[in-house]
């Protein structure tokens, strides 16, 4: 049953030992309740896998994606047409750009193994299991190495 709650959409999942299931509680079985519009790493970071400072270097990882437009997108351009006097001065195509270095310097101060996990979960939004597995990891070995990677990044962000 799928409810609407302000920001949340809340599902009832079948609970499993790796985790919230994709379907359906069975008879008899266990259920949870999972936001799907929570991000995995808001998710870690409300259950104390994560540290403040990881949980804020991940955020503004995930912001130099989203305003570097690395995601996939359409090819028709629908946003408004230039404004002026924008973010310091700066036009969008050159707010993209330097969002762009900014994303490529956080991802090179992470490292070259480390930059797989940070894409697929903070940028992605893809959970820690599944990237466990795209990654062919051991299960529950990506916690520890995505907190190695947004320590990284933070410290390349600045965040004390």
């Amino acid at each position: 049953m799928e409810r609407l709650d302000g920001r949340r959409m809340i599902v009832e999942r079948e609970l499993t030992s790796e985790g919230p299931g994709r379907g359906r509680p069975r008879r008899g079985g266990r259920g949870v309740s999972v936001n799907l519009a929570e991000s995995p790493l808001t998710w870690l970071h409300a259950r104390g896998h994560l540290s403040d400072r990881q949980f804020d270097a991940g955020e503004r990882l995930r912001a130099d994606w989203e305003r570097a437009q690395l995601a996939p997108g359409v090819t028709m351009r629908w946003d408004a047409v230039r404004v002026r006097g924008g973010e310091r001065g700066l036009d969008p195509t050159e707010r993209q750009i330097a969002a762009k270095t900014r994303f490529d310097g956080a991802v090179a101060a992470a490292g070259p193994g480390l930059a797989d996990i940070l894409w697929r979960v903070v940028c992605a939004g893809e959970g820690l299991p599944d990237a466990e597995r795209a990654l062919a990891w051991p299960a529950r070995s990506g916690k520890l190495v995505l907190g190695l990677a947004l320590d990284r990044v933070a410290g390349f962000y600045r965040i004390a």
